[in-house]
């Protein structure tokens, strides 16, 4: 480094929800700050989150909290009590992003607009003195005498050096690789000797077999259970909301337990998913339901009845897979056709054939190793002046404002920590 050139106090590498957060707050700790994002603007994954609205965090306490999180929740025990969730919403209400609290404990900005919270956070590392270098991508990690003491950085077809007392790589995972995550952080963090967790798709919606999905594209289903079944095995079961698409399933509790398909996906398993359309009831409760209904409509044809049942969408199919005379009185319904009926309702299963790409992917499951990573700074095991923050790490959660709090709790101990340094 020549003598005339300018050496930072810290450089952020991604300029998303942990790189936003956490050199504003480095610059406002005293620090020189700069912050380096491959793309024209900062923050666009975040500008598209929570289909456009930013669910910004969730009002659950740390010990439910964690318990979203995978695959090791207790790591996050310093940076939530460093800054939490009720953290984040004071900082966003102080720079005039009010928020409401609204069901399953989700928040958003009151305006509903997700570029006001990034708006809010370039605003933020401006005004505190964060220098931006746009268009700027990170080839390398510059090391002296196996220290880290900058970066490469190729802009505009030139390659220049850029030199930093420490740096955080804050460039998120894969997903949504069109905003920018392309995975960079992760070739970055190999050449400072990382391992990395296999990395994949997660919160992404799943492709199951055969043409039903196609014929029940739009249905949206609440108050539903969903099961995943491994080798003929129960591993996972979520309850809520799901949506059929052409495809398969989306929707909250099939994208959660989609991170669980994964696995025995690749390698090669029986995977399959079964629907519960009536959880709220046992099979003794329902099947003397269909009876008193079969009872009390006998001359009402079978496909007519189906309507009490189930949305209107799923009776054709239903009917199919029955192979029962639509037209049929209910009075000559056998036994066995509504001991089908029932399990059916209660157990409508379908094979699971993989998962849609990171394209798809709301978030990336895998990452930087934690056991490379003090849980108690955000820092490198193996270089103190290397700090880690956000979708990088090997930690994703459940959809409703966990993993955006994950990202801005990282980034804000990974601040605190680099300008607390003697």
């Amino acid at each position: 480094m020549s003598d005339s050139q300018k050496k930072y106090d810290l450089i952020v590498v991604g300029a998303g929800a942990a790189g936003l957060l956490a050199a504003g707050h480095a610059a406002e700790r005293g620090l020189s700050v700069l912050l380096v994002e491959k793309m024209r603007q900062a923050g666009r994954k975040l500008r598209i989150t929570g289909k456009g609205r930013c669910n910004i965090t969730n009002d659950a306490p740390i010990r439910d909290f964690l318990k979203k999180v995978k695959p090791n929740g207790k790591f996050l025990y310093p940076a939530f009590h460093a800054f939490f969730s009720q953290d984040m919403i004071a900082f966003l209400n102080a720079h005039d992003v009010p928020s409401v609290l609204e069901r399953g404990g989700r928040y958003f900005p009151e305006s509903n607009q997700a570029g006001d919270v990034v708006d809010a956070l370039i605003k933020y590392a401006e005004n505190k003195g964060v220098e931006f270098l746009y268009e700027a991508k990170v080839r390398h990690l510059i090391k002296e005498d196996k220290k880290l003491v900058g970066i490469t950085v190729i802009q505009s077809m030139q390659m220049q050096d850029i030199f930093a007392d420490n740096l955080l790589i804050a460039t998120g995972g894969k997903s949504y690789p069109a905003t920018g995550s392309t995975g960079d952080g992760y070739k970055l963090a190999k050449q400072a000797g990382h391992q990395i967790a296999e990395v994949h798709p997660a919160l992404v919606p799943i492709e199951v077999e055969g043409e039903i999905p196609s014929r029940l594209e739009g249905l949206s289903l609440k108050n539903v259970n969903l099961s995943l079944w491994v080798d003929g095995k129960k591993q996972d079961e979520e309850f809520g909301e799901m949506l059929f698409t052409d495809f398969g399933f989306s929707g909250p509790i099939a994208l959660t337990i989609s991170r669980e398909v994964y696995s025995p996906i690749s390698l090669e398993k029986q995977v399959q998913l079964s629907i519960d359309f009536k959880p709220a009831l046992d099979d003794k409760v329902l099947d003397a339901r269909l009876q008193r209904d079969l009872d009390g409509n006998g001359k009402k044809q079978i496909g007519n009845l189906f309507k009490q049942w189930l949305p209107s969408k799923l009776i054709p199919v239903f009917i199919d897979l029955l192979h029962i005379d639509e037209e049929k009185p209910a009075h000559q319904v056998s036994g066995n056709e509504r001991k089908a009926i029932r399990k059916l309702m209660k157990n409508f299963r379908l094979e699971v054939v993989g998962l849609r790409s990171f394209r798809e992917a709301i978030i990336t499951a895998g990452g930087v190793d934690l056991d490379e990573i003090n849980p108690k700074t955000m820092a490198s095991k193996y270089h103190e002046n290397l700090f880690f923050a956000g979708e990088i790490l090997d930690l994703d959660a459940e959809t409703g404002g966990y993993n955006l709090q994950i990202a801005f709790s990282t980034a804000w101990l990974a601040a605190e920590s680099v300008s607390g340094k003697e």
